[in-house]
């Protein structure tokens, strides 16, 4: 038996996770792939559901759809994205900290939440655009592909933001240098040297762009009009055929699972195509711009943060305005909110309890796993750090279709119960504490822990007494982001409810729905004011402050 593979009590904590993951990510994806091959009435296999996706027009628009919308939303992201890192990183911008701050909050609220403002503002009877025609100047309606690309531009610009900044921090600024010395112009030097330096940050968060776009639910539902997308179809093809063949439901989430995949591998291509090293000798220093043109770019920089931080105000605003329905009525009041405390508080305790459930799995494992991936070189804890990235590929939609199709038979028959929704949370979000302890711990010595249990403590013990505390920042960050995540989840959660299950977001979604904005708005408010609060408390106890959230 290998030296680094003992029985000890790592040992056991391994094979657990293992069990773990096996029973809540890999056998429910399996089952899914099984249903989009497996005939339902003979048993034998087909391909004649990826044939209907392939063949026929309605499901060939929607694969083209949700290509067009994770393309567009990612060449949206990064072009906000990559000119706001530049001008904050390399020139002095006021107010950098708070432009940081806006776009992680913007980042961590809801998708559909932004829909639904956006709609407020430029829908049918928007009040921008109500404006806006005021003064002579028609915009259409924003439903449909333009609404989504909008959304998701807006919404998932500070994944590029922030690894590009990130990335660009990283650059010695000899290098830039010398390219000056050698004649290279501005331009020419940020794409000939500092560009492709930077191109795995860019790209990375280029791809969180593309797969979140193609993976949400929520935005199209709202927005899209009669813009059908794989996640969408998913859905309504699994909804319609309820208690009946899903095959084809599986086999379209089996092809949205394969074009995040493949997109995936062409970023990880790509990016060792051009990895170039550097070294960092000396931070780079922001430099001054002229009156005119520091002018410009502070313009630019705050249009982009506050356009994409508009539709949490507007939210918040319209939640305190009188409403009846789809109706606002001049004045103000706290109706919207007495409406949801008298008529649908179980809600907002689902959604907490539900989260602060999930998360006490995921600090509870998370942390485990990542000691064993920081500290254990093995065949088998690579393999389980290889698992642990499908969570980032796999859309809610298709976990949510996943988990129905698994637990909704013996033995784990748990559909319709909270218990589903707490596992399927902790699942999708154990990777954000699994990375965030193993992060921490890479800084940890460990000589410190040997120290203790060559003094007679046990394993278990050296690690609870001695490691544990020093790993407790990012133990807390990582359990905070996976509560704002876990209380923001809506797609796989629109699956698995029942009325008693109801969450905030879930709520919020059918609120929209029905036309019922105060209620919406009110409930939007809570959400966001719980994410905000556990935003505030990773920018106290994290040295990393806004790049815990990429």
């Amino acid at each position: 038996m290998s030296p680094r593979w003992r029985p000890d009590f790592w040992s056991g904590v391994l094979v657990v996770a293992l069990a773990v993951v096996a029973v809540l990510m890999v056998w429910p994806l399996y089952n899914i792939f099984s249903a989009s091959v497996i005939d339902n009435r003979s048993g034998a296999l087909t391909v004649a559901n990826f044939a209907q996706i392939l063949g026929r027009p309605a499901y060939q628009g929607a694969l083209i759809n949700s290509l067009i919308v994770g393309v567009g939303g990612m060449l949206g992201a990064t072009l906000l994205g990559v000119p706001l890192a530049m001008l904050t990183t390399r020139f002095v911008i006021k107010g950098r900290d708070l432009l940081a701050t806006l776009a992680v909050l913007a980042l961590v609220s809801p998708p559909f939440i932004g829909a639904y403002a956006w709609i407020m503002m430029l829908g049918s009877n928007g009040w921008m655009r109500a404006l806006l025609a005021d003064i002579g100047i028609e915009l259409p309606p924003i439903y449909g592909m333009f609404g989504i690309l909008l959304v998701f531009s807006l919404k998932f610009y500070p994944f590029v933001f922030l690894l590009t900044a990130s990335g660009l921090g990283a650059i010695s600024p000899s290098v830039e240098e010398a390219a000056e010395s050698l004649g290279a112009g501005p331009w020419r030097r940020f794409f000939k040297v500092t560009l492709p330096l930077v191109f795995p940050a860019v790209s990375s968060g280029a791809l969180l762009a593309f797969v979140l776009s193609i993976a949400d639910f929520g935005t199209p539902s709202i927005v899209g009009g009669k813009v059908r997308l794989l996640a969408t179809t998913a859905f309504d093809l699994f909804t319609a055929e309820m208690g009946g063949n899903p095959g084809l439901a599986s086999a379209t989430s089996v092809v949205l699972i394969a074009v995040s995949m493949a997109v995936v591998v062409l970023q990880r291509w790509a990016v060792r195509r051009r990895d170039i090293a550097g070294s960092l000798i000396r931070r780079p220093s922001p430099q001054r711009l002229g009156p005119i043109i520091s002018a410009a770019a502070h313009f630019v920089c705050y249009a982009i943060v506050v356009a994409g931080s508009l539709p949490s105000l507007v939210v918040i605003y319209t939640s305190f305005r009188k409403t009846s329905g789809p109706v606002f009525h001049p004045g103000f009041s706290l109706d919207s909110y007495a409406r949801i405390l008298g008529e649908v508080p179980h809600v907002i305790v689902n959604s907490f309890a539900f989260s602060t459930g999930a998360v006490l799995l995921i600090v509870i494992l998370g942390t485990l796993i990542g000691y064993i991936l920081a500290r254990r070189e093995t065949l088998a804890a690579g393999a389980l750090d290889s698992v642990l990235l499908v969570p980032y590929i796999v859309p809610g939609v298709v976990m949510g279709l996943a988990f129905v199709v698994t637990f909704n038979v013996p033995p784990l028959q748990i559909t319709g119960t909270a218990a589903i929704i707490i596992l399927m949370l902790f699942i999708r979000r154990l990777p954000y504490a699994v990375r965030s302890s193993a992060a921490i711990l890479k800084q940890i010595k460990g000589s410190i822990e040997e120290a203790a249990i060559s003094l007679g403590a046990r394993p278990g013990r050296a690690f609870l007494k001695v490691t544990l505390p020093l790993m407790l920042p990012g133990v807390i960050a990582g359990a905070l982001m996976g509560f704002i995540t876990a209380i923001n989840e809506l797609s796989s959660s629109l699956i698995l409810y029942v009325g008693r299950t109801m969450t905030m977001p879930v709520r919020i979604y059918l609120s929209v729905l029905d036309g019922q904005f105060g209620t919406a708005s009110a409930l939007a408010t809570i959400l966001l004011a719980a994410t905000g609060l556990a935003v505030f408390v990773v920018f106290r106890i994290s040295d990393r402050k806004e790049s815990v959230f990429v």
